[in-house]
């Protein structure tokens, strides 16, 4: 476990009133498949995270959805708005400059990162409104998993000033 830097990313959570309640080291993980097996017995909703960009407007989406779920981005940037097939995934280096962590390290706690507020968030509504008591998302590092309770993840989202779009993925 990062120790340094789970530490810094708490006192960013306290600023925003939002303190993790659980979390749990892993080996690095690049992947949700290679992450479930040290995520046994935990009870709430593991997150997937995809970091992509809007190819006309040049936006950046961070997109934060249960880690079951399919994810069409071509369905997603209608909904959104953008138009089919302007949605993909962003490179890398818009990542470390946004949110400053790597592939693999996608997370909606690195938004407090996002100071200019480029980033748009979209929320897989059920991580919100689907009844989970804790909510599960790496803490800068996908050598560790973080659990936060639906409002307080809201609560830390709005305090960082990014507004979630809530979008259903059924």
């Amino acid at each position: 476990m990062h120790h340094v830097v789970i530490s810094t990313v708490n006192c960013e959570w306290e600023e925003c009133g939002a303190v993790p309640i659980l979390g749990r080291d892993s080996h690095q993980v690049f992947t949700v498949e290679e992450m479930m097996p040290h995520l046994q017995g935990l009870s709430g909703a593991v997150t997937k995270n995809l970091f992509l960009k809007d190819k006309k407007k040049k936006g950046l989406w961070l997109v934060s959805v249960r880690h079951d779920r399919v994810v069409n981005l071509n369905d997603l940037a209608k909904k959104l708005g953008l138009g089919s097939g302007n949605l993909r995934f962003a490179e890398e280096a818009a990542m470390v400059d946004k949110l400053k962590v790597s592939q693999g390290c996608a997370t909606a706690l690195a938004l407090f990162c996002d100071k200019d507020n480029m980033v748009n968030v979209v929320l897989d509504s059920d991580l919100v409104n689907g009844g989970h008591e804790l909510v599960y998302f790496h803490p800068m590092t996908n050598a560790a998993t973080m659990g936060l309770k639906p409002d307080d993840l809201i609560k830390f989202l709005k305090e960082t000033g990014h507004e979630p779009v809530l979008q259903c993925f059924d």
